[in-house]
């Protein structure tokens, strides 16, 4: 990439994205929304065209992309469903850390089914009692000959209850960031339970649920990294979710400002289109400049994080909180240009309001973004 702009296969491979994104999930997301589908077969659909291994390693089975093309298929798949681009956003998250730090064993365990989605993974960190205080986790494994045995509970899991892979960060250690590890925990294994599926203002495409350890025995060879290299894990996992959901962020804000142009357009108040109104046209202005600006950091800190620069959390913290920020701005503006009819079902602007919200809140509050962002800079 250069400064400003993509290359041609970049360009391809979001082509690629946005056509599968009009025939799959565009037509279908509003239903997906209203009647709580999890829509596995399209999601799965994806994974044929390599969007659920995008920085997995060839060597494992993925494509072996950078971090700026996930974002780029993440913002194109949002356009149409951002709940249904998040889920496999995070699938993304779960499979990259087994490859990345997991064992030749754990690879090929695992990694050969999640790359075709017929296993999707979740990222378990979240627990009831430790949210943006993750280093505070609960969740417990005591080594017991070649087993860990995990009790506890983590809380707003995506994918809980229906995924078959739970990449875990559990306790194996004294208090604080280096007493944590990571552990690949399976579905089926004795003593695994779940909640009921939580009810959601939005993100209704996919299941959200808590996942509950009972003395679970997990292999000690389904360990990833070393012990008490969890916590490192988990965070170098978020630098690309972050970019993930902060671009599943541009693409609902484009699609809710493309819709806001259609609609003012046609719209007619007092004899003429409400587009030709000033105050129109200035909120339009300034969506598209916020927008713009948001991508283009995003674009640069996926770049940085690819390349693993040293400020790449930084960067990547940033563009998080200003993406999703201007996202949810962006499409609660679009709202309010639709006026009455943007807060009907029939009109898919509110159902984006709905799923965007929660973008500020996971992969790390954008107040906890701050302290990231704080932090790096008066360390310098």
């Amino acid at each position: 990439m250069t400064q400003f702009d993509l290359n041609d296969e970049q360009r391809q491979i979001q082509e690629m994205a946005r056509a599968f994104t009009a025939d799959a999930i565009t037509p279908h997301a509003a239903e997906w929304d209203e009647k709580h589908i999890f829509p596995r077969d399209t999601i799965r659909s994806a994974a044929e065209l390599g969007f659920g291994s995008i920085y997995v390693s060839e060597e494992s089975g993925g494509i072996g992309l950078g971090r700026l093309e996930a974002a780029l298929i993440m913002e194109a798949m949002a356009y149409g469903c951002p709940s249904t681009s998040a889920f496999i956003s995070i699938h993304n998250m779960a499979a990259w850390m087994i490859d990345r730090f997991g064992s030749a064993g754990v690879k090929a365990k695992y990694l050969h089914s999640m790359v075709t989605m017929e296993r999707i993974g979740s990222y378990c960190l979240t627990e009831p009692s430790s949210g943006s205080d993750a280093a505070a986790l609960k969740t417990k494994a005591v080594k017991d000959g070649d087993h860990y045995v995990v009790s506890g509970s983590k809380a707003f899991i995506s994918g809980g209850g229906e995924n078959e892979v739970y990449v875990t960060m559990v306790r194996t250690g004294g208090e604080g960031p280096k007493g944590i590890s990571c552990l690949v925990i399976e579905k089926d294994m004795p003593g695994v339970s779940f909640g009921a599926q939580e009810k959601k203002l939005g993100w209704h495409s996919q299941p959200t649920a808590q996942v509950n350890f009972d003395e679970v025995r997990v292999p000690a060879e389904n360990l990833v990294g070393g012990e008490g290299e969890g916590f490192r894990i988990a965070m170098m996992g978020l630098d690309g979710g972050r970019l993930n959901i902060g671009a599943c962020s541009l693409g609902g804000a484009q699609r809710c400002l493309d819709e806001a142009v259609s609609y003012t357009k046609e719209r007619k108040q007092f004899g003429n289109p409400v587009a030709e109104f000033q105050n129109t046209q200035f909120m339009l202005a300034d969506m598209e400049t916020d927008l713009q600006a948001a991508r283009m950091l995003l674009y640069a800190a996926a770049v940085k994080v690819t390349e693993n620069a040293p400020d790449k959390t930084r960067f990547a913290a940033m563009a998080k909180r200003l993406a999703t920020d201007s996202g949810s701005r962006i499409v609660d503006q679009a709202l309010q240009l639709h006026g009455g009819y943007g807060y009907l079902q029939d009109y898919p602007v509110e159902r984006f309001w709905r799923d965007l919200r929660v973008h500020s809140i996971l992969e790390g509050t954008n107040q906890i973004m701050r302290v990231i962002i704080a932090r790096d800079l008066l360390r310098q």
